[in-house]
């Protein structure tokens, strides 16, 4: 494995830390250094949650023209903020240019890390996609401007990097989950309530799913990697795992059964070749039934009957 950072007293600015993937993050990071939590903060709870887990929060909008409340300097930026309103002219600018403003401001940082999708591979069945795999406009059957604007997002950052000496790595998170609102969850509450789950007619639904965990522990790996050639890592787990299988997990748990609807309009197989993230920080360590159980204890211990 190469080498990593010591994310122990830094300052460190992590953008969209209200949403569910970063607040893990925040957590964890927010016990040994000062983290500051950009966010828009519509409402009180959210602060208050940052606040509790020892994080400061700051007001930022990245569509502002300005963003006064930031740290004038950190060590590392973690960039997890996303724009998905579904409209061309809000989405691409702020996912994209304001990614681009983030970048010099902080141009002096130790590393950044812009955490993009898999969602920007142009879909293959389950044929595993390394980072040099085709692009593509993944999502546009549920998210119009997704998949493109992550692209955008990319190209601007590979582009800032390079042209002003910014360290940057680019991670293409798969399908997260852990502790929190997730898609395995969401599964779960639609067996609950006895709703369909949507699959593409290719089936098996496949996917390589990264518990919080393991995402968290490849931060210092990612951080450490940064470069102005913008080094690229597929940020997904070691194991494939498909709808059905978590889905039918979740039922042996639980005493639920999952409903399929098979459409085309639902988003396909998306599997990452781990292989270069695991030559950096090697192979994941949580077994996707111990983290799907996990969530079930945490997020809904009264569905458990295994």
């Amino acid at each position: 494995m190469n080498k990593t950072v010591e994310l122990s007293g830094k300052r460190i600015l992590i953008t969209g830390a209200t949403g569910f993937v970063a607040e893990p993050i925040v957590k964890a990071l927010a016990a040994d250094n000062q983290v500051f939590a950009g966010a828009r903060y519509k409402k009180a709870e959210d602060r208050q949650k940052i606040e509790a887990s020892g994080a400061q929060p700051v007001m930022l909008d990245l569509a502002a023209d300005d963003w006064p409340q930031l740290p004038q300097q950190v060590d590392y930026v973690l960039n997890l903020a996303v724009a998905k309103s579904g409209k061309w002219h809000i989405d691409l600018p702020v996912n994209a240019e304001s990614l681009g403003r983030l970048m010099l401001k902080y141009r002096d940082c130790a590393g950044f890390l812009h955490v993009s999708s898999t969602a920007v591979y142009a879909y293959d069945s389950a044929t595993p996609h390394a980072e040099s795999s085709s692009l593509g406009d993944n999502h546009r059957s549920l998210f119009e401007t997704y998949s493109i604007s992550k692209i955008a997002a990319e190209t601007v950052a590979r582009f800032v990097a390079g042209q002003f000496g910014v360290p940057l790595t680019i991670a293409r998170l798969n399908v997260p989950y852990g502790d929190f609102p997730c898609w395995p969850y969401f599964h779960y509450m639609m067996m609950k309530n006895n709703m369909a789950i949507d699959v593409h007619p290719d089936t098996p639904n496949c996917y390589s799913p990264i518990h919080a965990d393991d995402y968290i522990a490849r931060l210092p790996y990612l951080l450490a990697a940064a470069s102005s050639s913008a080094p690229t890592f597929n940020l997904g787990g070691s194991q494939v795992v498909s709808i059905e299988d978590w889905c039918g997990y979740i039922g042996e748990l639980t005493g639920l059964q999952p409903r399929y609807n098979i459409t085309d309009k639902a988003l396909g197989s998306m599997v990452t070749d781990s292989s270069k993230l695991e030559q950096l920080a090697g192979p994941t360590r949580i077994d996707w039934r111990e983290g799907v159980r996990r969530m079930l204890q945490v997020m809904a211990p009264e569905a458990l009957q295994a």
